[in-house]
């Protein structure tokens, strides 16, 4: 099917067990500086304005940077990937999605995405 100029591709829905997972990021974080929002018809969290998370269907996208240490080891988690919010081959350079099975790892390289953010 191909789409006409103008016309938007839908976001991957989320899973209710992604949702909250999202929920469950969001208080452990808890930083009353957070604040949700939507981007590109996508669940985001930003922290001051600045957008640091975004969950793409099941899997949570995170801004660490791309030559950072944090960055290295959020690919290394079993089933992360660039994040490519359009699935079109043209990762965010800067972001790793991980993905619902690996949510254990969300809060961790969350705080990471939240201190390169601050840097940013």
């Amino acid at each position: 099917m191909r789409r006409e100029a103008g016309e938007r591709m839908a976001a991957p829905v989320s899973s209710e067990a992604a949702l909250e997972q999202l929920d469950l990021l969001v208080a452990e974080l808890g930083d009353p500086a957070i604040a949700r929002g939507r981007m590109m018809g996508r669940p985001i969290l930003m922290h001051k304005g600045v957008m640091f998370a975004c969950l793409n269907g099941d899997a949570l996208g995170l801004k660490l940077g791309a030559a950072s240490p944090e960055h290295a080891a959020a690919l290394g988690v079993d089933g992360a990937e660039l994040f490519d919010p359009s699935g079109k081959g043209r990762p965010f350079k800067d972001w790793v999605s991980l993905p619902l099975e690996a949510s254990a790892e969300w809060v961790p390289f969350a705080e990471c995405a939240l201190a390169f953010v601050a840097t940013d």
